[in-house]
Parts: structure tokens; sequence; C-alpha cells
């Protein structure tokens, strides 16, 4: 072995000697004079080493260590047995002492490693699988693995931000078991978000059954936030977000208010759902106020501030305590429209400092920004648990609404005109985000009543009609799923149904067309179904 660099600070802790090897280079040079100033030894490689050169803090080159070169453009340097001996071997045993006596091995007390940024690599546009495959460390992975199963011996640090915490309970001599451990822990979360990202991308390279479906589902996800409670006080709840990315509530800022509930975040989700659809074809400031994840009321006009007060007058009574969503920043005007009535949580792109004046009055109010275009949901897939398993679907996705009612065919003889294909295309879009059975009247610039999650069809048109009765006249409506027998027609005209949108495909189709001739009622069937359970 190579001549050791001396250090005068005398090693009084159980670190004498300390790998180290990562790509996030944040806050390295200070760490390394931190444990230079210890009397720790240092081995590094590669760029790690250029940076510790550059700071002039003196190390040993992972290849005078080893006595064994890097090899294979990089993909071999800490895959060796001086290196995994140093780290794995159990100080309490004496056989272990004798080997790595015979062997002239020498210990590694404290290996500091993070990996290479796979997440990064594969997010980039138009990167090809070489690039990827070369993304994946193997080395990196060794090392940290290594050394939080022999946690007892080697301390083990993964995460720049725990740095300087390491530094001060080596300086005081206060290295404790239960924080070797829970570095350890930390190495493992890390170990497996990466392999997990690995595999998705392999999985999504290949199909394994039915439209790309993998046989194997790899996810990681990370802890954002406890909230408030469940879907009920007594229920324990949190938020997580998909590792490596930020992007939809994950990316909202919340600006005011009490903490978030899990209910407020299901609100949330379905309010952006709704108004992210609208967006998508028709640009105009909307608002969606959401109650119990259903939309209680949804408006669409060149004014934000009206947007908001006829949104929230489609049904007023509903709307008490609503979640409220609307697609762009609000001035004073808005918010102040939002203030006249109580609402559990509002989200937009932005709000002017004057609008936050105003809703900051409401300090229980829920106030949440996401500075980032209204643009489809990033998820593929939608996944939901059952006893025993998890069901995985492809995303309803919707981006054009208006091109599902404009392909849709007319079966009946009054054809719709303009500005019903107008509110049938805004109906439609609607009733896609309502619990089935769905139903959904409207005119072309907001909804007049929502019939949601009934089990008969004709219960959620009476219940529409219960709600607005003689504002119906003249109006729109959208199903999401078909009618199985006329009466559901019936019951559309005589509360005043001009023209419907529904997907079409009951055994009784005859049957229901038949019923919207007698009734003078224009019907479109898109063929395309849109149950939400």
């Amino acid at each position: 072995m190579p001549a050791r660099v001396c250090y005068p600070a005398p090693v009084t802790h159980s670190v004498a000697r300390a790998l180290i090897s990562v790509t996030d280079k944040t806050g390295l040079p200070e760490f390394a004079e931190g444990l230079v100033q210890l009397g720790i030894e240092l081995v590094s490689t590669g760029g790690t080493a250029r940076v510790l050169k550059e700071h002039h803090i003196p190390h040993v080159e992972l290849q005078q260590f080893t006595e064994w070169p890097e090899m294979l453009d990089g993909r071999v340097k800490t895959l060796h047995p001086r290196v995994h001996a140093g780290i794995l071997a159990r100080r309490s045993l004496d056989t272990h002492a004798a080997q790595m006596q015979t062997h002239g091995l020498d210990y590694i007390d404290l290996v500091v490693v993070n990996l290479y940024d796979f997440h990064g690599t594969v997010s980039k546009p138009g990167v090809g699988e070489s690039e990827v495959i070369e993304a994946i460390d193997i080395g990196g992975p060794s090392l940290l693995r290594a050394a939080a199963k022999n946690y007892e011996d080697v301390l083990v640090v993964v995460h720049p931000s725990n740095y300087q915490r390491l530094l001060t309970a080596l300086r005081e001599e206060k290295v404790t078991k239960e924080l070797r451990r829970e570095l350890a822990a930390l190495v493992f979360q890390h170990t497996a978000r990466y392999d997990s990202a690995v595999a998705s991308f392999f999985a999504n390279s290949r199909a394994d059954g039915p439209d790309g479906v993998p046989a194997v589902e790899v996810r990681s996800i990370d802890k954002v936030m406890d909230l408030r409670y469940g879907e009920n006080s007594h229920q324990s709840a949190a938020f997580f977000r998909h590792s490596g990315t930020m992007q939809g509530l994950a990316r909202a800022n919340v600006i005011q208010g009490k903490a978030l509930s899990y209910n407020n975040y299901l609100d949330l989700d379905a309010a952006l759902a709704i108004s992210i659809d609208i967006s998508a074809y028709r640009d105009e400031p909307n608002a969606v106020f959401i109650k119990h994840n259903n939309p209680s009321g949804v408006a669409i006009l060149s004014d934000v501030t009206e947007a908001i007060r006829t949104a929230r007058s489609c049904d007023a009574l509903s709307a008490f305590g609503a979640v409220v969503a609307v697609s762009r920043s609000l001035d004073k005007a808005a918010a102040e429209a939002l203030a006249e009535s109580f609402i559990e949580a509002v989200i937009a792109p932005g709000y002017a400092p004057a609008a936050l004046e105003v809703l900051a009055k409401k300090k229980n109010l829920r106030v949440l920004s996401l500075d980032e275009a209204w643009v489809p949901a990033p998820a593929q897939f939608v996944w939901r648990e059952v006893r025993g398993g998890v069901l995985r679907q492809s995303l309803d996705s919707c981006p054009d609404p208006g091109v599902e009612t404009a392909n849709a065919k007319v079966v009946t003889h009054r054809h719709p005109s303009e500005e019903e294909i107008r509110a049938l295309g805004f109906a439609w879009t609607v009733a896609k985000h309502v619990k089935s059975n769905a139903i959904v009247f409207a005119h072309e610039d907001r909804i007049l009543a929502v019939g949601a999650g009934q089990m008969s069809r004709v219960d959620s048109v009476r219940i529409c009609e219960m709600k607005a009765g003689d504002e119906l006249q003249g109006s729109v409506v959208a199903s999401d799923a078909f009618f199985p027998f006329r009466d559901g027609v019936d019951v559309l005209a005589k509360a005043g149904a001009r023209a419907i949108i529904q997907p079409g495909g009951s055994i009784r189709d005859e049957e229901v067309i038949e019923a919207a001739n007698e009734h003078g009622i224009s019907m479109l069937f898109t063929g395309i179904r849109h149950f939400r359970h």
C-alpha cells in the first residue's frame, strides 16, 4: 500500500477513514474539510476527487487505496474486495479482524455516496436508451447497501442535508446507534426509489399485457406532509408524491389557511380536473365549485369575477363549504366575489397582492397557488386499492371534449343548434367528472343542475328537477352512460331539455331515440362512456 497522508488532529471518535463518491456536490468542500479537521482520512473517486483537489483538501485516490485502476470507462472502480471488505467487516468479530489483517486490508468507517441522476437522464427530451443505460449506477448502490447493512460499525450518508448533523455528532462524540440506524434507513429508502425508477423505465419499455400493462409494477412515493385527518376526524392521513416528480398538487404552494385534510385534497383534485378539461377547449376563465367530490357549480365567462359568482349560483345552497378552482389569476374583485360565501379552499394560478389581502381576512380559508399552466394531468394511469390488491387503469383522458361532441352522431330527426352544440360539449365535459349515474343540465356558459351518484338514472334527473325547476326549460343534458329505457328521456323532456348527449349502446336504443323524436328533442351518440365509480 502507498504511504498514507498524515493528519495532525488526533482521531478521538469511531471514524478513521471515509470513502466519498458523490454526484451531488452540494456542500462537499465544507463537509470534507470538516472531516479532515477531525483527523479522518478521505478516500475519493473521479469527479469528487477533482473537487477535493481544487479546494486543496488532502485525500487518497481510490485507485491508490485499491492498488487497482479504474476500468471499463468507469464501470468498475469501487467494485473491489479492498473496498467492500473494508465496509462489510464486523469489528466485533475476531475472525473478521484476523482475515482483514491476513490480507492487509483497511477498515472504511464512513461512506458518503449519492447516485447518478437517473431521474434527470430519463426525463431529457429525446434521450436514447444507451444514455439511460449508462445512467444506471452499479457501484454506488452497492457501497450504500453494504454500509447500511453494517450500520453498527459503518456510518453512511446519502443526503447532503445530513452533512452538518453528522459533523456535529462526530465533534461532540455523540454518534449513537440510533443515529447510525436512522442514516441507514435513509439509504435503503434512497436505493429503493432509485431501483423503482430503473424498474419502471424497463417495465414501460415493453408490453406484458393488454395495452402495454407490465406484469410487475414498481412505484416509489415520498411523503410531502401529514394531513389534519382522513375522511373522518378519527382517521390519520398523509399526502405523498411520486418520487422524482413535483407536478400537480405536489407543486401547489399553500399560501394561508388551516392545515389541509384528506378530503380537501380529493376535492382540490376534482376541481382541478374539471377546470383543466374545460380549459383544454374553451379559452375563457372558468370557475368550478366542488362539494363531496362532485361539481355543484361550473361556469365559463369572459370575466373571472362573474365566472365565480355564476358558478356559485348554479347551486348556492350546496356551494356552502365548497372547494373552488379558478383557471385565471385572481384580482381584488375576484377575491371579493369568492369571499362573499363560506368556502373551504381555493386554488388558482396566482393572486394579486390586493386579492391576498382580501382573502387573508378569512383566516381559515386554505389558499393555494399552482404556478404552472392549467395543463392535463401528467399521470397516464390511475390506481385504486381494493382488499388484497390494487386496480390500475389508463387515465380517462379527454384532451378535447369539443372533438367528442363534434364527432358525435345525431340520431334524431331534430338537429341541435350551434348554441346547443356548444352547451352539449360543456355538459359532456362536466358529466365526465360526476359520480355515476351522472346527469348534467347546462347552458353553454354554466351548469344548471347535477344529479350524481344515484342508483337510477331517472332519480338523477329528478334530483336535477328538484334543484332547478323551471330553470331547466330549454337546456341541454349530458348523461355519462346510455339510457337503458325510454323513461329517462321522458323525464328529461318533462324537465325541459331540448338536446341530449349520451354514449348510446343500449339494446333499447331505438326505443330511446323514438322517445326523443316524440318529444322533439335532438339526441347525440358519442360512442364513448365516461363512468366514474
